[in-house]
């Protein structure tokens, strides 16, 4: 399980509606990512603002960053987003004593 004051910090910065949507575009775009202009006219943010956020994205592992010449490609950050929902999923339906999920033995 990953430590929760991590998964609290990734949480953190997922918790701002622009970041949300660049997380979202960027998985719509998987694997090739989106140069950072694209990113500008999807979502119609200042350039400033759209740098904080995905400082604050990549600083948590949300987002990878990848030089091109002159240009700035985003990916979503993969492995921490799958983490963020192992996370959550490691307890699922742990306390329902009706749900059974034991592996069945082999005869």
């Amino acid at each position: 399980m990953e430590n929760t004051a991590d998964v609290a910090r990734m949480f953190g910065a997922l918790g701002h509606e622009s970041r949300v949507a660049i997380i979202r575009l960027l998985l719509a775009a998987h694997p090739t990512g989106l140069v950072v202009g694209e990113l500008q006219e999807e979502l119609a943010i200042p350039a400033s603002t759209l740098s904080h956020h995905l400082d604050a994205l990549r600083h948590e592992g949300l987002v990878d960053q990848e030089r091109e010449g002159r240009f700035l490609r985003y990916r979503a950050g993969t492995e921490s987003l799958q983490k963020l929902l192992n996370f959550l999923y490691a307890e699922c339906c742990t306390r329902q004593p009706v749900v059974n999920i034991s592996v069945p033995a082999k005869v």
